[in-house]
């Protein structure tokens, strides 16, 4: 240790440590790692395995590329468009499908002069339908065909003016408004099974079918509900005033349209009808227009007080 004499005493020299000389040798270890070249070298690696990965694919390419799996596909499929067609054929033995769409198919036009017709049979005369190569045309193309939307729309309406009835007298819940729809329902199913029971028995031959016998007991509604709607307005005697017009109309229209369907061409054209059977049929004709007002006035009665 050198020692450096001043005015003051012993003063120790430091020794300095060159600011760019190396301290380590060049054997020494550096003081951090330098890691430039590892990371080049693991992106490097990373590149080259990427082709690798993508020709090997996700394990799914090898299942769908696999004979036996397309084959299965295959298979199923076929077996699915199996039980959909039976389906779709036991489906149209019981609703016929193609048919209920010929009942749908109204315009605003239409259900104009239908409804008009309901209310004002009498000045009507042609009531014969239109028919195109052995089939009748659409509803829309002849106000006398046979329809399925108004009287769904005519017993949708019926059970929501019974519900409004209901309300105005302080007697509405839902169990009698459902026993008021059921009812009706039920009423009319009950009306169609025995007229075709009477055609059967009578043994008549004609091209009515079930579908035709509902749309003709469900036009029926409509009167139901110019008589509802006229007693809750105006009071029990407009009811009763609306409701017998409107089972007369209801009345003749039965029997205009139903004579061309039941009665013999004879009878259709206005000649007298002779024979027993013919007698019949025309008895039943008059049976199932009768029968119309009867129930208008039986599911109707207790909803005006």
């Amino acid at each position: 240790m050198d020692y450096t004499a001043t005015q003051s005493g012993f003063r120790q020299q430091p020794n300095m440590r060159l600011r760019n000389s190396s301290v380590d040798g060049a054997d020494g270890s550096q003081l951090f790692e330098d890691t430039s070249g590892a990371g080049s070298a693991s992106q490097a690696s990373y590149r080259n395995q990427q082709p690798g990965a993508q020709a090997a694919g996700f394990p799914g390419q090898s299942l769908l590329s696999d004979p036996m799996s397309n084959l299965a596909m295959a298979y199923g499929s076929s077996l699915a468009t199996q039980g959909r067609e039976i389906v779709d054929k036991n489906l149209d033995r019981f609703i016929p499908i193609s048919k209920l769409k010929y009942y749908f198919a109204v315009d605003t036009v239409y259900v104009g002069k239908k409804l008009g017709l309901l209310v004002f049979p009498y000045m009507h005369e042609n009531w014969e339908v239109s028919y195109q190569q052995d089939t009748p045309v659409a509803p829309r193309f002849d106000v006398n065909a046979p329809d399925l939307y108004i009287p769904a729309m005519g017993f949708i309406t019926y059970v929501l003016v019974a519900g409004l009835a209901l309300g105005t007298q302080n007697r509405f819940s839902p169990e009698l408004l459902g026993v008021q729809a059921s009812s009706a329902l039920v009423w009319l199913i009950m009306e169609v099974l025995a007229v075709l029971l009477s055609l059967y028995l009578v043994t008549v031959n004609t091209d009515l079918t079930t579908i035709d016998l509902l749309a003709f007991s469900g036009y029926k509604y409509v009167g139901m509900i110019v008589g509802v709607v006229a007693g809750l307005l105006f009071g029990r005697p407009a009811y009763y005033l609306s409701l017998l017009w409107c089972c007369a109309a209801i009345f003749v229209f039965m029997i205009r349209t139903l004579r061309l369907k039941l009665l013999s061409e004879a009878a259709a054209e206005g000649r007298l009808v002779r024979g027993a059977r013919n007698q019949l049929r025309m008895y039943l004709t008059m049976t199932i227009a009768a029968a119309q007002p009867i129930f208008m006035y039986w599911l109707t009665y207790h909803l005006i007080r």
